[in-house]
């Protein structure tokens, strides 16, 4: 994994994991708070078949603001730039969380550019009757109010340890905190370290958070999945907290041209379960 720096209207972070010359280019595309990092346990096992690349969305990972916006918007610009300038040729997109629905609307706008979209536990519409879970509505509810939300994303960065911090949101995201890797652990309170003098985290990340409560209730996100024109792969864990699998099934329902796929974990089956993923991308991308 070599790490590279870009400049694309200002810095933007990426790690290069290789792979064969002729192989297809992929795009990992990481969610909500997270970062390149993300990947670290899935591109390897791919990494004999495809030329990997993972950014890091502006506002996220390495890849400071530098005056640009955070939203899903304008990250799926980034990272249509970054197909072009740094890609340089159609390449399939992987995305989680947040990272699918900047994948998504990235494919949409420019559909020449992206080859194939997989969907790890993609941010979708909420299907009629799927349950939220009341930690994760109350977190966005704080986050949704201006002014509430940034006194407390600005309190919890300043006063909750780093290590409390990624423990959460791992917890939040795994099935079972079992499964969560100590290495895992180790680099992102390393990366969570290295961020501390970034400015506007609060108000990046809130952007970010703000634009998908925005965009996932409307018919326009759910008119782009439909008229997707790509291969699409949807894997889903049964157990994510903050994308309930109701949602999931219901998405696949109504799109079942797409490959759909459930496993046994949490919202971030690429770290709690890689193998597991790897085995539902590789089919999929050799039929491409």
């Amino acid at each position: 994994m070599n790490s590279h720096t870009v400049d694309l209207a200002g810095s933007v972070h990426y790690v290069d994991f290789g792979g064969p010359a002729d192989g297809p280019a992929v795009v990992y595309v990481h969610g909500l708070g997270g970062s390149h990092l993300n990947w670290s346990r899935l591109a390897p096992l791919l990494a004999d078949q495809v030329r990997g690349y993972a950014l890091d969305l502006a506002g996220f990972g390495l890849t400071e603001p530098c005056g640009r916006r955070t939203s899903v918007g304008a990250n799926a610009e980034l990272l249509l730039r970054f197909l072009d300038e740094v890609v340089r040729e159609p390449a399939v997109l992987v995305g989680n969380s947040m990272g699918g629905m900047v994948s998504i609307l990235a494919a949409a706008q420019g559909p020449h550019k992206v080859r194939g979209l997989a969907l790890v536990d993609p941010t979708l519409p909420l299907a009629p009757g799927a349950r939220v879970d009341p930690v994760v509505r109350k977190q966005f509810a704080v986050h949704a109010v201006p002014g509430l939300g940034e006194w407390s994303l600005r309190r919890r960065l300043a006063r909750v340890p780093v290590r409390d911090r990624v423990g959460y949101t791992l917890a939040l995201c795994f099935s079972d905190p079992a499964r969560i890797p100590p290495e895992t652990v180790t680099a992102g309170i390393a990366l969570e370290e290295r961020r501390a003098t970034q400015p506007r985290r609060a108000e990046s990340y809130l952007e970010a958070a703000r634009s998908i409560l925005r965009g996932v209730g409307r018919s326009e996100h759910r008119r782009r999945m439909a008229g997707l024109t790509q291969p699409v792969l949807l894997v889903h864990g049964v157990h994510d907290r903050l994308v309930p699998i109701a949602s999931a099934r219901a998405t696949a329902a109504t799109h079942p041209q797409w490959t759909y796929a459930e496993l046994d974990a949490g919202h971030t089956p690429q770290i709690e379960v890689p193998e597991q993923v790897a085995a539902e991308i590789r089919p999929w991308l050799a039929g491409l």
